[in-house]
This record gives structure tokens, C-alpha cells and sequence, in this order.
């Protein structure tokens, strides 16, 4: 059976939660230790540890055949792959930045001025919708950096918490776009690789609806039981069981976490007692 190829990158927090999603799926994943290849010994699927830069061209020649990067980077590189899902995880946003002492407050401020980036195609874009003429400086590595030494005046970096800004004595200016974990596809796989893939995106989707979901018990009494159904509508619909006590009944379902306080503010209010939380580890739907 033809095995799939899936690239990641080779280091970081990224190929930490990357691994750690691949293992939630049931995949046995061998430690990297330097390597550039490792096999998954049960499923179809062989691991490429690449420079991230490097990812999307890869995926779009056929070296490899799915790839886990973030979202910020596809929109980089405009390769010719195809999105296949997003992720959830290693969310951050690309921004500008200046120092804390500049007068520059927002993106028009920095019309004529430097910006050193790692992200020359998203910059410019960007700067063209908004048509502000500035100077592009391309470099790569410790970005944060070019203000203190005078390459530029200002940065367009990738930013998750704004700690790095903030240690460089830089401040957020502008967001210009929001970035998460994405898989990308090339886009001819042979049949063969088309059909391990749909089985592990199954996997994914099951693992990532869990993540997103807690599974709920309570009890109520009978006269209750409609206003507390129309607050938990489940799945389908709620799972509800008799109790040996009569007229009480225990009632089970899935509530999504976004909606998570509300839903048990809501439950209490309408008579839920002895609620009980569990976590999801898999959910298929």
C-alpha cells in the first residue's frame, strides 16, 4: 500500500502541537532525534521533519504529500497546494510593530519609512491596500531586532502573546491578518493516497469536534425536563433516563465550549441539579 508523506516542521512549538494531534488520532509517532524521515508503524503515513520556509513548495512539487504549517505562511508563499482543513492550534496574527518611543500609530504613519519583515509578499500586499509607499527590508531570523540597530523603523512580524514585542521595547501597531494551523494538500494525489488521507482526516475531524465539546450529566425533575431539553439540543437530542427516585429523570448530552457557561448558567436556572462535566476524548459524528 502506497503511504502518504506528511511534512512538518523540523522544530518549534508548532511540530509540538503537530505531533501531539497526530498521536490524539491513534498514530504511533517515533521521536524525530535528528531525523529527517521517521515511519509511522501503524498507519500509511511517513513523516518528513523540513524547514518550514521550505514546506508549501514541497507539498505543491509532490515531495511531499500533506503538510501541517500555519496559515500565515501559505498566504507567504501563494503555493499552488490545496487547503484541506484548519487546525485549531498555534493561532497567532501578523502585525506591525514599532518602537515604543515612535510617534507611529497606525499603518498610514508609516508612509516613506523602513520595515524590516520575514513576510515581504504579506507586507506589501497589505501596504498597497491601504496605499502607503514604505521601503521593504527581507531578513530573516530575530526580525525584532532592526529597530534598536537602526535597519529599520519598524517591523511586520508573526505575534501570539506580544511578549517578544514587548522585551525588544517594540509595540503592536496594526494586525494584518490572524493565523492558525492548517493541513494543505497537493493537489494530485494517486487514488491510493487520496483514500489514506480521507481515513486521517476522519481522524482529525473526531479528535478536533472532542476538543471543542464536553459531554454532560445532570438530573432534573420530570416538569423540568422541557425547559432543560430545549437549552441542551445535543447531538441529535438529549440522551434522558428515568431515575429510582420517581419523577426525576437523568438527562445526558454534549454541549459545544464556546457556549459552555452560558449553557450551565441556563441549565441551573431551569432546575438542572447535580451536573457533572466530562471531557471528550474522541467524538464521531
Amino acid at each position: 500500500m502506497e503511504r502518504l508523506q506528511i511534512a512538518v516542521q523540523k522544530s518549534g512549538r508548532l511540530l509540538d502541537d503537530s505531533l501531539k494531534l497526530l498521536k490524539e488520532c491513534g498514530l504511533k509517532i517515533p521521536s524525530p532525534q535528528g531525523q529527517l524521515k521517521a515511519s509511522v508503524d501503524n498507519f500509511p503515513l511517513d513523516l518528513l521533519f523540513l524547514r518550514n520556509s521550505d514546506i508549501p513548495e514541497y507539498v505543491a512539487d509532490g515531495v511531499a504529500d500533506i503538510a501541517i504549517i500555519g496559515e500565515n505562511l501559505l498566504i507567504e508563499k501563494e503555493s499552488n497546494v490545496a487547503l484541506l482543513m484548519p487546525l485549531g492550534f498555534s493561532k497567532c496574527r501578523v502585525s506591525l510593530a514599532a518602537t515604543k518611543s515612535s510617534d507611529i500609530q497606525s499603518v498610514k504613519d508609516f508612509e516613506g519609512k523602513k520595515i524590516a519583515t520575514s513576510y515581504p509578499v504579506t507586507l506589501k500586499k497589505f501596504l498597497d491596500e491601504k496605499g502607503v509607499n514604505a521601503s521593504i527590508h527581507t531578513i530573516s531570523g530575530s526580525v525584532e531586532i532592526a529597530p534598536t540597530i537602526g535597519l529599520a523603523d519598524g517591523i511586520c512580524d508573526i505575534v501570539s502573546t506580544g511578549n517578544t514585542l514587548f522585551m525588544n521595547g517594540l509595540r503592536e501597531v496594526e494586525k494584518i491578518l490572524t493565523s492558525q494551523a492548517i493541513l494543505i494538500g497537493n493537489k494530485q494525489l494517486t487514488p491510493t493516497k487520496q483514500d489514506v488521507l480521507n481515513q486521517l482526516i476522519f481522524r482529525i475531524q473526531s479528535v478536533l469536534a472532542a476538543k471543542n465539546a464536553k459531554y454532560v450529566l445532570l438530573n432534573c425533575r420530570e416538569e423540568q425536563l422541557a425547559a432543560i431539553t430545549a437549552i441542551l439540543p445535543g447531538i441529535k437530542s438529549p440522551t434522558v433516563m428515568p431515575l429510582a427516585e420517581k419523577g426525576w429523570l437523568s438527562v445526558h448530552s454534549v454541549i459545544q465550549e464556546q457556549q459552555f457557561w452560558d449553557n450551565i448558567d441556563a441549565l441551573r436556572k431551569a432546575g438542572a441539579e447535580g451536573i457533572l462535566i466530562v471531557p471528550i476524548e474522541k467524538m464521531i459524528q
